[in-house]
């Protein structure tokens, strides 16, 4: 009798181990399996969303670029017609009609530096560097009028030029030379320029042909006569660049 509840309890322990082990096994391939269904499940996942990222990302680059490229085209466009205009040209060159002359016309602006100032900066600049900054250039002379080439014109036409730079009333007079220089034009006498300019310059000041402190520069192209003042014209070489930058200078 004792012999059998103890078979029976020493037999249904070990039943019950078996039968553990095989859920723990059975549980264990389970989650093995879950786990590699879910692998296989991102895995599979994996490549389209990557796919899906690079075809969603790829159109804002192509987007960005064209916009960029819209931009830089308008403000070439928008820089072409300015150029085009030539109220709003700062320099515009102009045909003089006389092979070698180039006239550069400046539109002025307020509080910029007249031609005159540019002319002398670039020529001491030049004289103090001994480097030319154009081949093509030899000589620049400033302008502030233009008026027909004939003596009553350029008597006319003087005037403020001589008030500016020559005043009544100055306790240091100055001295002063006039250039004159004419080209493809031979019907106006010279002397009768040179004179009629130097007597347009009021009395304080007197003619030094050797040493001026300021130079009348006549320019006549044709039927046009270009009138400037400028400084230092003997010393900056008569403005000639290429003998003002040569190793002999």
């Amino acid at each position: 009798m004792n012999d059998n509840p103890t078979d029976k309890k020493v037999g249904s322990p070990t039943v019950e181990n078996e039968n553990s082990e095989n859920q723990t096994e059975e549980k264990t391939n389970q989650e093995e399996g879950c786990k590699n269904d879910e692998k296989q499940a991102n895995e599979a996942e994996g490549p389209p969303a990557k796919k899906k990222c690079t075809e969603t990302c790829a159109p804002k680059t192509v987007v960005q670029e064209k916009v960029e490229e819209k931009s830089i085209d308008r403000l070439i466009e928008d820089e072409l017609k300015e150029l085009g205009d030539k109220n709003k040209r700062r320099f515009l060159s102009l045909d003089s009609g006389c092979n070698g002359v180039a006239f550069i016309q400046m539109r002025k602006i307020d509080g910029d530096p007249c031609p005159k100032d540019i002319v002398q900066h670039i020529m001491t600049s030049a004289a103090s560097t001994r480097k030319h900054m154009s081949r093509f250039i030899i000589r620049m002379l400033p302008i502030e009028v233009a008026c027909y080439a004939s003596e009553e014109e350029i008597s006319r036409a003087i005037a403020p030029v001589v008030e500016k730079y020559f005043p009544v009333d100055t306790q240091d007079p100055l001295k002063f030379a006039v250039m004159y220089e004419a080209r493809a034009n031979s019907g106006i006498d010279r002397m009768k320029i040179i004179n009629s300019v130097a007597k347009s310059v009021p009395g304080p000041h007197k003619v030094d042909l050797g040493n001026p402190d300021k130079t009348i520069v006549v320019e006549i192209v044709k039927t046009v006569c270009l009138i400037g003042v400028i400084e230092k014209y003997k010393e900056l070489s008569k403005y000639n660049l290429r003998q003002l930058t040569s190793s002999k200078q």
